[in-house]
């Protein structure tokens, strides 16, 4: 995995956008709905605040963060409600201040972890550069669904590199969403960044393969776009499931994106 502070370099610039974002909007659009059901522009602010707190307590008071999970319910769901609702209950202003206080307190939290040491996480301990990165797939999904409600394009860029090699690495988490078996052979994975650098990963030799613009990928692995609304290619059956069942992020799947659901934006 890539340098902790390249990392925390990335992961702020990304926290800036999702500011951008909203910083402008007036209050009432904070209540817009975003492309996942039942979630305004609110929901999905708080959610990364959430998120972001949480990751400041695994890094900076592990055993605070232990105790936590020990409380926490088997009802995903309910468990994300809970999560949400103290930071839902704020104004957009006071809301988007706490979202911005905890990007900080997250890359410090992160940077200040000993070399070697890995931070308490949800499922298993993670370096702090891999629960950084995992932090980019956060902030790259919601920032996707605030971007599509209020009709913005975003710029792709190579920090996508942490997302993709997120992915990558926790490629078979759409397989444990739904208790299927992974495949027991690699995918080989070449991947074209906005620059056209190729990233490629996982044997040059393996039998099959995934591959396509960077963009794309992430779009695919967030579920933030449906596979046929997207220039990427499979070459083998498991490969081809996998377009199909891609997840960047434990939990249940969700309904994802319907084909076409975005054509207005389809390059």
């Amino acid at each position: 995995m890539t340098d902790l502070q390249d990392v925390l370099k990335d992961l702020n610039t990304d926290c800036d956008e999702i500011g951008r974002l909203v910083a402008g909007l007036e209050a009432s659009r904070w209540q817009l709905p975003t492309p996942a059901p039942g979630w305004t522009i609110a929901h999905q602010v708080a959610h990364l605040t959430a998120t972001f707190q949480m990751a400041t307590t695994a890094a900076a008071d592990p055993a605070a963060f232990r105790a936590f999970t020990e409380r926490i319910s088997g009802d995903f769901t309910a468990n994300v409600a809970a999560a949400l609702a103290p930071y839902l209950a704020l104004p957009p202003d006071a809301l988007l201040s706490r979202w911005q206080a905890e990007c900080a307190n997250v890359t410090r939290a992160l940077a200040a972890v000993p070399p070697g040491q890995v931070v308490p996480w949800l499922v298993r301990p993670l370096p702090p550069a891999v629960l950084a990165c995992a932090g980019i797939m956060e902030t790259f999904a919601h920032g996707q669904d605030i971007a599509d409600a209020v009709g913005e394009q975003r710029e792709a860029t190579d920090r996508l590199r942490h997302l993709v090699g997120f992915a990558v690495l926790v490629w078979d988490f759409g397989y444990q969403a739904r208790g299927m078996a992974p495949p027991a052979q690699e995918f080989r994975f070449e991947i074209t960044a906005p620059s056209g650098e190729l990233w490629a990963f996982g044997p040059p030799d393996a039998a099959q393969k995934i591959a396509g613009p960077a963009l794309d990928f992430c779009l695919l692995v967030t579920r933030r776009r449906h596979r046929d609304d997207l220039a990427l290619t499979a070459t083998g059956p498991d490969a081809d499931q996998w377009l199909d069942i891609a997840q960047a992020y434990r939990g249940p799947a969700g309904p994802g994106r319907s084909p076409g659901q975005f054509a207005a934006s389809r390059r």
